[in-house]
């Protein structure tokens, strides 16, 4: 089941032209449309189904410095930097809160690498620091269980998913940006060499540059113009609980369960690293550079086959830019929760923190992330098609870091200096032998 999203109204008139079309409603399309527009560029976004109906309002909701692969960090840095002054800037409620955030833990191998990678990240004007046994208890009253340590961040934060992506979106609107929900972009035209228009369901839009950020489905977008993009979904659980007795203001992740403190008292609830994955066309096609990440990582995987591997995200669809794609036959990717992990996430709730035990659930749902080989999204232009920018493969961190890889992304458009390096964000990485080697912390 869907959770709850802050439903904004729709533009009906498609206009015939915009300097950018961004295909995606998710928040790094909505943040990307939102910078182009504060920077003076007419923007049309065109989303499938809703506004943040898919993964960008299913996620935990963690605004995370901590941990970041340090390709990434800058991008986190600068994001909770412009998170803690959206409320004010868009007037609006997003949920962000700077309360910290918090990993504890009962192995020495993960204090082993949270105490290296503080090391480093001191270097890029971190100040997360390692926790002792006795301050990782008390930074958890309540909890049953003997850390032996934790790291602590405290300049991190949390938002509201189901609020922030929707008033970032009335935010760019107020801008000039028109917005086309129950809209599928079904594809491009080019002129001389280059992206000159958008086809979507309900007409065309020309325009000089697209930014396709299309979370789990940009790989198949891409795909129906002849660009590799090699993502892998994952499926994920989450929850969401009534109010209950506050163990934290901020987030706390174990080995097992990671939850956050809600604006409305309850918690949203994840299960640490554990997932389903299906076996897909575009799955086994992009398997040998996931190969690395899925020995290490498959023993917390569900793997399986099912319906995925004939509809959805990552199957193997044709179309044309004149008939029904793909993507108005399934508006939303709406998978259930896994109830198996429901369950275990429950038993050890109740088992680390008994003050929990029984806590009700109000709403539970499955949600699809989209990977790339090394953890670090793609935010670049497609220089095998001059016009056409990507922003995807945020594999799971794609909130938190919303704001900047929107700003990044509008700089590169716009060709402003962008806000940070772009390098290791760049799309050829994937596709042109790089040595991506293993994703850094989570």
């Amino acid at each position: 089941m869907s959770p709850p999203v802050a439903r904004i109204r729709n533009d009906e008139t498609l206009p015939r032209a915009a300097d950018v079309v961004v295909i995606g409603g998710g928040i790094a399309g909505v943040t990307a449309a939102y910078q182009l527009a504060r920077k003076g560029h007419s923007v049309a976004l065109v989303e499938k189904g809703y506004v943040a109906g898919e993964q960008s309002s299913r996620n935990w909701g963690w605004c995370r410095q901590q941990n970041r692969d340090l390709r990434e960090l800058p991008l986190a840095q600068r994001s909770v930097e412009m998170w803690a002054g959206l409320n004010e800037e868009l007037g609006a409620e997003t949920g962000f809160r700077r309360t910290g955030l918090t990993y504890l833990t009962t192995k020495q191998s993960d204090l082993d690498a949270w105490s290296r990678w503080c090391d480093r990240a001191q270097e890029m004007q971190m100040h997360s620091r390692i926790l002792s046994a006795a301050e990782a208890k008390a930074m958890s009253p309540g909890s049953t269980e003997d850390w032996i340590g934790g790291v602590h961040s405290p300049t991190d934060g949390k938002a509201e998913p189901a609020l922030a992506v929707p008033a970032i979106a009335e935010g760019a609107r107020k801008l000039g940006v028109s917005i086309h929900q129950d809209c599928a972009a079904r594809g491009l035209e080019t002129s001389a060499g280059r992206v000159s228009a958008v086809v979507t369901e309900k007409g065309t839009i020309r325009a000089g540059a697209v930014l396709v950020a299309g979370g789990v489905w940009t790989s198949m977008f891409c795909r129906h113009h002849g660009i590799d993009m090699p993502l892998a979904g994952v499926r994920s659980t989450s929850f969401y609980t009534a109010p209950a007795p506050e163990i934290t203001q901020g987030g706390i992740s174990t080995p097992d369960i990671t939850f956050r403190r809600r604006l409305d008292g309850g918690y949203t609830i994840g299960i640490s690293g554990r997932g389903l994955l299906e076996l897909t066309p575009q799955g086994l096609m992009y398997a040998r550079p996931f190969w690395r990440t899925f020995k290490k990582r498959h023993r917390l995987l569900t793997i399986r086959a099912g319906k995925s591997f004939f509809e959805g995200p990552e199957a193997f669809l044709r179309w044309s830019n004149d008939s029904v794609s793909p993507f108005e036959r399934m508006r939303t990717y709406d998978p259930p929760a896994q109830e198996k992990l429901i369950g275990f996430a429950l038993k050890r709730i109740a088992e680390i923190y008994p003050q929990l035990a029984g806590v009700k659930i109000v709403q539970k749902y499955g949600g699809l992330i989209d990977f790339t080989a090394d953890w670090v999204p793609v935010i670049s232009a497609i220089d095998k098609l001059p016009g056409l920018y990507v922003s995807a493969g945020f594999s799971g961190h794609g909130f938190g870091s919303g704001p900047a890889a929107g700003r990044l992304a509008a700089d590169l458009i716009a060709g402003d200096a962008p806000i940070v390096d772009p390098h290791p964000y760049r799309y050829s990485r994937l596709v042109d032998g790089t040595d991506l080697g293993e994703p850094g912390l989570m």
